[in-house]
């Protein structure tokens, strides 16, 4: 159990005298980030958050951070605690804390910290929400209702927290509505596909120092963030299989060259096993007696429920001891299982998630979209929007002009034509 050296009434982290190190992080995470760089300075005139609480459920990565220094240009008032127990960078934190911004975040919390973390974050009363898998706008449903008024909407950042708000609104419960920023464009095609599938292999690479040349992979999933795993995992000379419950991505991944197959089949062949389909028990107990030993498992979903570790724990009893950080082994009968990251997100639980030119338009997303919720909040539905194409447009729009990278623009004639049903054809 981690445990904070310096807790105050308006934050919990880890060590204050870690901060000068997580500027300099900050700042070279800046550097890749040109795009929020940009509506920084925006938002530092325009002020769209004057005298507005706004609670970031995140990672609290050198990328956060850019964001929350963005928001708080903006003239918000805001307030971060941890998304995931493992993927707090204590050293941003105490960087955050010294720019005026409340951290409640430490690197490997337990359960019962994590959860004390959200509701300190709570007790800020914020009225906009940005939220990475759906807790505090859960909670909050649940254990607050007299907040719910107050808050104008919130923003989602990944696919599970998705999932769950949507579920809320078919059972008519949603009470604010949510901007789904990962179904973005200029989210999902390179966030999840290139930026998960990049620091996956990262955190793996960290924790195992493994070859990833001949070894066979079973990745869970082909939505985009498995297509990103399966692609550079099958770069760095594996053998890839895919499972998948969904037909249509089934035979995508088999046009894309992958081996499709149950995870009944391919458990057995597998050296590495990486999930990243936002259900539980992907890898379940009959999958754990039918993988070969020294088998690992690892998962970027983003909660540790993909593998079942309660069973895992109950199959091997005493038969459990930590190899190296970030590295446990299960042991039962003759046969000993690996498992990464207590099974939490490897990308982050072991090394430092996406890379920073990637987080720049996801984030960017994050920024628009909250000042579109000041803007709209009111009128809007309570139902789950996708990002306004006009702001997904131009976040595309800056992201290439900071790569000077030009493209074409269509004549009147062009538009003209393709407008009319009339013309030649």
């Amino acid at each position: 159990m981690a445990t904070s050296t310096s807790t105050a009434r308006n934050f919990d982290i880890k060590d204050p005298s870690l901060a000068a190190a997580g500027n300099r992080r900050i700042e070279w995470a800046a550097r890749d980030m040109p795009v929020l760089g940009q509506i920084r300075e925006t938002f530092a005139s325009s002020r769209p958050f004057e005298g507005l609480r706004i609670l970031g459920c995140a990672h609290i990565t050198t990328e956060t951070a850019n964001l929350a220094l963005t928001l708080q240009a903006g003239g918000a008032n805001a307030v971060l605690c941890a998304s995931n127990p493992l993927s707090t960078q204590d050293d941003v934190a105490a960087a955050l804390v010294e720019a005026g911004i409340p951290v409640f975040a430490i690197k490997g919390e337990d359960g019962e910290t994590y959860h004390r973390h959200i509701h300190q974050a709570i007790a800020h009363k914020p009225q906009i929400l940005i939220d990475d898998g759906a807790d505090v706008v859960t909670i909050l449903h649940k254990e607050y209702p007299e907040l719910l008024p107050d808050i104008l909407g919130a923003t989602e950042e990944t696919t599970t927290g998705v999932i769950r708000e949507r579920a809320m609104e078919a059972a008519g419960v949603l009470k604010f509505p949510v901007i789904a920023v990962n179904d973005a464009d200029t989210k999902h095609f390179f966030d999840n596909r290139y930026g998960t599938g990049q620091s996956t292999i990262d955190g793996i690479l960290r924790a195992t120092n493994m070859l990833l040349a001949g070894r066979t992979v079973v990745v869970a999933g082909y939505g985009w963030c498995g297509k990103g795993i399966a692609t550079r995992i099958r770069g760095m000379g594996s053998l890839v299989i895919v499972t998948e419950i969904d037909p249509v991505r089934a035979l995508e991944a088999a046009m894309d060259g992958f081996m499709v197959e149950t995870m009944e089949q391919a458990a057995p062949k597998a050296d590495l096993v990486v999930t990243a389909t936002g259900n539980i028990n992907v890898v379940d107990r009959h999958h754990f007696e039918a993988l070969k030993s020294g088998a690992i498992l690892a998962n970027s979903g983003h909660f540790n429920s993909e593998l079942n570790l309660k069973a895992l724990a109950e199959m091997s009893g005493e038969g459990r001891r930590t190899l190296r950080p970030f590295v446990e082994e299960f042991t039962f009968g003759e046969k000993s299982l690996i498992v990464l990251g207590e099974g939490r997100l490897i990308n982050l639980a072991a090394a430092e998630g996406h890379p920073a030119s990637v987080m720049d338009m996801s984030f960017a997303n994050q920024a628009l979209s909250s000042e579109y919720i000041v803007q709209k909040g009111r009128t809007l539905e309570n139902r789950v929007y996708k990002v306004p194409e006009v702001i997904d447009r131009k976040i595309a729009a800056l992201k290439l002009a900071a790569m000077d990278i030009a493209i074409d623009v269509l004549s009147a004639e062009q538009v003209n034509y393709l407008n009319s049903w009339e013309g030649d054809s």
